[in-house]
């Protein structure tokens, strides 16, 4: 059963994405050359106290940090600590924050000062895909539809898709139904109706799709050591054209 959120819960989820994305914007003006990613952890849980929420990471399934923090060939669910950030790298950041309840989860790959030509692209095509599937979150679409497109436009451009990790359902639980895959066929899967709540992430590599996860048990990085890029939304299928909830339209952060 998928849920469908009514208009109170909407609103409600609507503040949980505004708030989630205002805090990983924050942490992106902090990623820098000698940063730690214990030190953007560390800053992500003074935003979430500031803000009044809380970490919808931090403790599932005993995940030890307040955010996923990944650089390069970690693919998603990189575990904060000592490592340094380096002129070069790219940073991908993972905020899922519970507000009154309700969970926003949005995610963003950071270049850190000039970096490789074709790494940027990398980074260039998967947001870009990210708001071409974004658009097809549209009633009477499946996710299908949705999962189809982002492994041919990641295809088309010569690099490959995560199959491990997939985008979810988002609701007053951090995965809900449906699974939001980045492969698949068109006109498959659920069928899209107003009220359902997604966060779409592709999560695109640009060698091999392979991944494996470190001996952490959370790190995944791709298999063969080459970078891997991360966007994530959360989304509203509404009667028109979709809502991303994960927009920092307000000043929530105090």
């Amino acid at each position: 059963m998928i849920p469908i959120k009514r208009p109170h819960e909407i609103e409600k989820m609507r503040l949980a994405g505004e708030t989630a994305a205002q805090i990983l914007n924050e942490l992106a003006t902090r990623v820098a050359p000698g940063v730690t990613t214990s030190e953007i952890n560390h800053a992500a849980s003074q935003l979430m106290s500031e803000a009044g929420v809380r970490s919808a990471f931090l403790g599932y399934r005993k995940f030890p940090g307040h955010i996923c923090i990944s650089l390069n060939e970690e693919v998603v669910h990189g575990i904060p600590g000592p490592r340094k950030i380096a002129y070069g790298d790219i940073v991908k950041m993972d905020v899922g924050i519970i507000r009154d309840g309700w969970i926003g989860d949005t995610a963003m790959s950071v270049p850190v000062g000039i970096i490789d030509p074709e790494v940027e692209r990398l980074l260039t095509v998967t947001e870009e895909i990210l708001q071409g599937a974004v658009a097809l979150a549209r009633p009477n679409n499946r996710v299908g539809d949705i999962s189809h497109y982002v492994e041919t436009e990641a295809h088309k451009n010569g690099f490959s898709v995560v199959r491990e990790f997939v985008g979810h359902g988002v609701g007053r639980h951090l995965h809900e139904d449906p699974q939001v895959p980045n492969f698949g066929k068109r006109e498959s899967g659920p069928k899209l109706k107003a009220g359902m709540t997604i966060a779409i992430e592709p999560m695109i590599n640009m060698g091999k799709a392979k991944v494996r996860v470190l001996s952490d048990k959370w790190t995944a990085v791709t298999d063969d050591g080459r970078p891997s890029a991360h966007f994530e939304h959360t989304v509203l299928v509404t009667d028109n054209n979709p809502e991303v909830l994960t927009w920092p339209r307000k000043t929530l952060l105090k």
